[in-house]
């Protein structure tokens, strides 16, 4: 499955009951990134991809940014496994703790919004946005 969502995933409809149930941190930073705030980018947020569901992710920049709270702490295995998976699908993943997004927003945005610059820099969006996507119409 090469850059493919697992189906099981979309017919359970997780994504979007993650979306509605997101968290007062994830929403913290959500805050920061939609309406393409991070260099005109646009993130999506509660995203399947492949195996897994990613809490924000930018296909532009191919950046995912992960918001992890305790309970992360003792599945390091599985999040570096994660993390291997999706850098081999060409995403950079970047992790923060809640606890840095809520005592130190301004630090978790410069360290995003300089991956954001880097990756576009390296790898430009191939085409223009899909009309809806940002698409002007004429």
């Amino acid at each position: 499955m090469h850059n493919q969502t697992n189906a099981a995933i979309l017919a359970e409809h997780r994504p979007r009951r993650l979306r509605s149930a997101s968290t007062g941190v994830e929403a913290i930073l959500w805050r920061q990134l939609g309406s393409r705030q991070m260099l005109g980018t646009k993130f999506r947020r509660q995203h399947a991809l492949a195996d897994y569901i990613v809490d924000f992710v930018s296909f532009d920049a191919r950046l995912i940014i992960e918001v992890d709270g305790g309970q992360h702490a003792s599945a390091a295995i599985y999040d570096a496994h994660r993390d291997e998976v999706l850098r081999k699908l060409g995403f950079e993943v970047l992790r923060f703790w809640n606890n840095d997004v809520t005592s130190n927003l301004t630090g978790v945005l410069t360290v995003v919004h300089a991956a954001v610059e880097r990756r576009l820099e390296n790898h430009p969006h191939p085409s223009p946005p899909l009309e809806g996507e940002g698409a002007k119409p004429c």
